[in-house]
């Protein structure tokens, strides 16, 4: 019943919100490398990169496809697609401007894709916390309806001993007073002792 609570480091608290803005980064610093070690107006690695990217899209729209499509798959393969156009244009272009306003671009999309995927998450947590907090409430109540029944068994056990127990005693008492007759009890009738009772004693 009692789950031990786990407090999560602020940096693990961070990192999915920072994903977003430090993929697009790097991918931008990267093509920049490239761009400074000759990728600038080079129509081959543009030619490259662009095959590369309309073969990621393809990818992800046949991974989206039909009922039995992936959205995971999808999501990833159109997430690479974005990147190596996002490269293809910052390796190939001379200037600083295009890059940057692309990388902005590509940020706001990572960040309202991502940002949709941590409400459902979000949600699903939240309903998770509920049906386990009703599910502990329900078994907490089974436990006491249970423990209150064995309280009140125990207690009809105790007085049925007790109830024995004095009965026993009396009889007892009473044979030992002069003039009592055993025979005279029996056929007037003795009071009988319940099952409970004769095993308690």
């Amino acid at each position: 019943m009692n789950e031990p609570i786990v407090a999560r480091h602020w940096l693990a608290a961070a990192l999915p919100k920072v994903a977003p803005a430090l993929a697009t980064t790097t991918v931008l610093a990267l093509a920049r490398i490239w761009n400074a070690n000759g990728a600038e107006h080079s129509l081959g690695n543009a030619v490259l990169m662009t095959a590369l990217s309309l073969a990621a899209a393809g990818a992800g729209v046949c991974a989206s496809v039909g009922r039995a499509g992936d959205s995971v798959i999808a999501g990833t393969a159109f997430a690479a697609s974005g990147g190596l156009a996002l490269a293809g244009v910052a390796g190939y272009a001379d200037g600083l401007s295009l890059p940057l306003l692309l990388w902005a671009l590509a940020t706001a999309i990572a960040y309202g894709l991502a940002a949709r995927h941590w409400r459902t998450d979000r949600r699903e947590r939240v309903a998770h916390e509920r049906q386990t907090g009703a599910r502990r409430e329900e078994h907490a109540h089974i436990e006491r309806v249970e423990a209150l029944r064995a309280g009140a068994q125990i207690e009809v056990a105790r007085a049925g001993a007790s109830y024995a127990e004095q009965l026993t005693q009396a009889l007892i008492t009473r044979a030992a007073l002069p003039g009592f007759d055993l025979k005279a009890v029996e056929t007037s009738g003795r009071p009988e002792l319940s099952a409970i009772s004769t095993e308690e004693i």
